[in-house]
């Protein structure tokens, strides 16, 4: 079994626990950011990191270089979703391009039968004979949301073996076993951008930054902003206004026109949210779900109204605030993921889309 390891606690248990079940363990990194990281998971001491972890293991280690791939799929469509005014995931599309596509191609080219990872989530199998993702048995580290990419394909061989452990455990265990990597800090932050830089500073060595309007819902102008492609919807703060007792937020972002629309906290309140882009864990669902909308965040109740395959409208329960477009929305059942995709815009009057409508319509 090819175990990837990130030089992380969970991924050094995760082959601990493989290799204690009597499988036969090879340890993989890959290397995908080849240039400033400080706050992320792919330093050159992550590396390092996992290659003694495998040394105490006894167990061979390798490192795939899968730079260009990341380039790719991960870095470009970051620039290119923040220039179009999107808020994108790029930790999902890591998963989805290169923790799991590429690897689960490179591992069947090797004689892999599965590729273990590191990460807080079950595979269950039901009893139609599919597998879905699960949320983890640490609810404050479940990370099902950016696993939602996953299909039955590669549902049938993903092994997470750390999934129905919390973290303390985790670290116990690593603890117990002698692992290097028992106390390391778990990873917070995207790998390829600085706690120095920012955002700013990587996007604006790459794009040039556009200084924009901000206006009401009215149009009328009330600030501005050094660079429309930085801002959120759902943002509060460098938005260029004044303070006062009735704070403004950013509703929406339109890039092409270097124009933020703001209001206040009750105009972030819509009625339903479009998605685009879904992929499903085992077939199309409409119908009653819960929603998650961004890591770590409380589950919604919504609808899901069918379209076509890869989309769907999310009628809210009772109004809910606005997903930033290009953020991952998921829905589930229970503790575990029917599917997901994009967010692409927000709907103010629940009967403005009829079922089958395009969910690229949309309304501030």
């Amino acid at each position: 079994m090819l175990v990837a390891m990130s030089g992380g606690v969970d991924s050094s248990v995760a082959a601990a626990l493989l290799l204690g079940h009597g499988h036969d363990v090879t340890g993989v990194t890959m290397k995908l950011w080849g240039g400033d990281s400080d706050s992320g998971c792919c330093s050159v001491s992550d590396v390092d990191d996992a290659r003694r972890v495998a040394d105490q293991l006894d167990i061979s280690h390798h490192v795939f270089n899968f730079g260009r791939d990341f380039d790719r799929h991960v870095v470009q469509p970051y620039v290119a979703d923040h220039r179009a005014g999107r808020t994108p995931n790029p930790c999902i599309a890591c998963n989805r391009h290169l923790k799991f596509d590429r690897l689960l191609e490179r591992a069947t080219l090797l004689g892999f039968d599965a590729v273990a990872t590191g990460h807080h989530a079950r595979v269950v199998a039901r009893a139609d004979g599919t597998r879905r993702v699960a949320r983890g048995a640490d609810p404050a580290k479940d990370q099902s949301y950016v696993l939602h990419v996953l299909d039955q394909k590669a549902l049938a061989r993903v092994v997470l073996p750390v999934g129905d452990r919390t973290k303390p455990e985790v670290r116990a265990l690593a603890a117990e076993l002698g692992l290097r990597t028992a106390t390391k800090p778990d990873s917070q932050d995207v790998c390829f951008i600085t706690s120095t830089g920012g955002r700013r500073a990587f996007l604006g060595a790459r794009a040039a930054l556009t200084p924009g309007r901000v206006v009401d819902t009215a149009g009328r102008p009330v600030g501005r902003v050094d660079a429309v492609e930085l801002v959120t919807v759902g943002q509060r703060r460098g938005l260029g206004l004044p303070g006062g007792d009735d704070p403004s937020y950013a509703l929406g972002v339109d890039a092409a026109a270097a124009t933020v629309t703001v209001g206040p906290a009750a105009e972030l309140l819509v009625d339903a949210q479009g998605v685009d882009r879904v992929g499903w864990a085992a077939g199309p669902v409409t119908g009653p779900v819960l929603v998650q909308c961004s890591a770590h965040g409380a589950p919604r109740a919504g609808e899901l109204v069918g379209g076509r395959p890869d989309e769907r409208l999310v009628r809210w329960s009772h109004p809910e605030a606005r997903v930033a477009p290009g953020q991952s929305v998921v829905f589930y059942e229970g503790d575990e993921v029917l599917g997901g995709g994009r967010a692409v815009g927000s709907v103010l009057v629940a009967g403005l889309h009829a079922p089958g409508a395009s969910v690229q319509q949309e309304r501030l």
